[in-house]
């Protein structure tokens, strides 16, 4: 078990261990020795961030490290979380390292590492820090921020993000004529979302694009798309597009300001891309929380739908082991694999919008076709994470559940990566009751790990 990589890097409250400055340059260093040892030559790094007033001292801290370990840091600044992924790939980096809290308040931050070929994970990599941070005595949370200089932003590499999303991604893209709602929840998509769309022929209206350090997914942005819906509706657009604080997931709201989901966009992606023969082999990769409905709706079609545990880091490992070209989460992250490894925001709402117009229809016409299994999800505070089949009552529970259900639903048990929590999710065929189910399943794991449980 790690202690300090979740299932997408390190993330924790800004200025508490290991998000200290000094925790931080070790980590600059560890990595900096590290691609050092692999490569025999200075290793060459590329840093980005969102726009939580942490991010830049943070950035300083891992710089530091780097070049006290005898690497280099190049400083992107403000970009999203994909934006470092293609530029560690394209401009020949050893890594990128991206500051970002993702969906998260302002107060929290993080760290996420790619490799070259664009890929997230290096387990020899998260095991040597971890080994580093280990050996650290974690100070007292830090009262105010941090002094350090921020570090020098190189604009050539914003711009070389741009160029790939307009002329290569969106290359003879024509969105004249479109009306398009943004939020960008005041995070990493505001410097570039509306630029990209307004060069290629749009007319948007910005919500969320005016960050100051602490209000990065407050009230906006994809956890909170009913703020997007309404603003759609008020300005009359076409669709709206909404991203989360780094910009590496998007959600949709349709032309009658209706949320469009993660789900939802990958069955009209895998029609579409199938329809063009391009969906080679004719399968996609989801989550094991999507629902129900989109399994069967692409089975109907023959298209496969391989499930994955929740992360797009597993996500795009099952993707590689089966030659997917498309997978993604209910949550909005999606992975084009014949464009990128990362799941990238910007770059699904080109490839949702070129779909559109190419086939002149409105993002409802084409999801139209999926009909979704009613869906519940309940969270129950927990104080340890026993694996379920070892707890006597929620077994039995389990079992009694998934009978009743008899192959017409899906109950679903994890852990949350981030908090104490256990997560149930349970979807079923009209008629059949979830939310008593749901409470059945509730009622087991809090007698099983109630305050007696050890």
């Amino acid at each position: 078990m790690r202690r300090f990589f979740g299932t997408d890097g390190i993330r924790g409250r800004a200025g508490e261990f290991p998000l200290q400055p000094e925790a931080l340059s070790v980590i600059g260093a560890t990595l900096a020795r590290a691609f050092l040892s692999r490569a025999g030559r200075a290793p060459r790094f590329v840093i980005g961030g969102d726009t939580r007033e942490s991010s830049p001292w943070m950035a300083a801290a891992l710089a530091q490290g780097i070049a006290q370990a005898g690497g280099t840091a190049s400083c992107a600044g403000v970009i999203p979380t994909p934006g470092i992924a293609y530029l560690t790939r394209a401009e020949g980096f050893d890594a990128g390292i991206v500051v970002s809290g993702s969906h998260n308040p302002f107060q929290d931050n993080g760290i996420k590492l790619f490799l070259a070929s664009g890929e997230k994970r290096d387990d020899d990599l998260e095991a040597a820090i971890e080994t580093a941070l280990q050996a650290l005595s974690p100070a007292p949370p830090l009262a105010d921020a941090p002094s350090a200089p921020p570090l020098w932003e190189d604009p050539t590499h914003a711009l070389s993000y741009l160029e790939f999303l307009t002329q290569r991604i969106a290359a003879d893209l024509n969105l004249s004529g479109w009306r398009i709602a943004l939020d960008c929840a005041n995070g990493a998509a505001a410097p570039y979302a509306n630029i990209m769309l307004q060069a290629l022929g749009a007319q948007t209206f910005v919500t969320g694009a005016t960050p100051n350090g602490r209000n990065i997914n407050a009230g906006c942005g994809t956890i909170h798309i009913r703020h997007l819906a309404a603003f759609a509706r008020s300005v009359g657009a076409q669709l709206g597009v909404a991203f989360d604080g780094d910009a590496d997931r998007c959600l949709f709201v349709d032309e009658d300001g209706e949320v469009v989901d993660g789900d939802a966009i990958l069955y009209a992606l895998a029609l579409d891309a199938d329809a063009r023969g391009e969906l080679t082999p004719r399968c996609i990769v989801a989550t094991v929380m999507s629902n129900m409905g989109l399994e069967l709706a692409l089975q109907e079609r023959g298209i496969e739908l391989v499930r994955a545990p929740v992360g797009d880091r597993a996500v795009l490992a099952a993707m590689l082991a089966r030659g997917a070209q498309l997978g993604g989460e209910q949550s909005g992250h999606i992975i084009f694999a014949r464009q990128s490894l990362a799941g990238d925001g910007l770059l699904t709402a080109l490839n949702v919008l070129r779909m559109l117009t190419e086939r002149d229809r409105s993002l409802r016409e084409t999801v139209q076709g999926l009909a979704r299994f009613p869906q519940t999800l309940v969270n129950i505070p927990v104080r340890d994470k026993p694996p379920f089949e070892t707890l006597p009552g929620v077994a039995a529970t389990v079992k009694e559940v998934e009978a009743q259900l008899a192959g017409r639903g899906r109950l679903l048990l994890r852990y949350s990566g981030t908090e104490n929590l256990a997560r149930i999710m349970l979807e079923a065929a009209n008629g059949i009751d979830i939310g008593a189910l749901a409470a059945q399943v509730a009622a087991a794991i809090e007698r099983d790990l109630g305050n007696g449980h050890s």
